[in-house]
């Protein structure tokens, strides 16, 4: 029986001359497989725009994770709308397609939130990896304990990332091997048979 994962990547694009994104890219590319990238909108440029086009070229899909990453639930209706709003039409502007997902940050929602975000809302299973004191060792731990059909993962790409870079050299050859088939977020949801079409009221973790 067939077995899906999706990786996905929160925190993107990099600033500066930091290449933690397209490093990722570099392993995916290396590995064959793709990967779902959760943007904050605020940190697109023009040089790191090249990096995402390289994603969406690749055939991983470019999702919204806000304009600039605040706590929603603080923020006025207008004010979650503008979050939303800004960092689509910034992604739109290199990719020329619409986010289908958004996820939180920091995982906070309320039912405004869920009123005014007309997409599903993606969570994931994670293993600690914006904190850099968790080794690859102990992020390969956490993430094979939640390992199973139709999981996705929650990892990010934020400058100087280098451990989940890490422990995905060792994981992705390891769960292809053990039969997993590497899927974007959107495929996932085809394959599973879950309409994403407008809010859903939900927090994605498995699918």
């Amino acid at each position: 029986m067939a077995k899906y994962i999706s990786l996905t990547f929160d925190d993107g694009p990099n600033l500066g001359d930091d290449h933690t994104m397209n490093d990722m890219l570099d392993l995916l590319e290396k590995n064959d497989v793709v990967g779902s990238f959760f943007l904050i909108g605020n940190k697109i440029n023009d040089e790191n725009a090249k990096v995402i086009k390289r994603a969406f070229d690749m055939g991983c899909d470019i999702e919204n994770h806000s304009w600039t990453h605040p706590a929603m639930p603080e923020l006025t209706k207008e004010e979650m709308i503008e979050e939303y709003e800004k960092c689509d039409q910034a992604i739109i502007k290199i990719t020329g397609k619409k986010p289908e997902f958004f996820r939180p940050p920091y995982i906070a929602v309320n039912d405004l939130m869920h009123q005014v975000i007309p997409t599903p809302f993606i969570q994931g299973h994670g293993c600690k990896d914006w904190e850099p004191d968790v080794s690859a060792e102990e992020r390969i731990k956490m993430l094979e304990e939640g390992t199973k059909d139709g999981v996705l993962y929650l990892l990010h790409v934020m400058e100087g990332n280098i451990n989940t870079l890490k422990a995905l050299e060792y994981l992705i050859p390891k769960l292809k091997k053990d039969g997993y088939t590497f899927v974007t977020v959107p495929e996932m949801f085809r394959i599973k048979g879950i309409s994403f079409q407008g809010h859903t009221g939900k927090l994605f973790t498995y699918c």
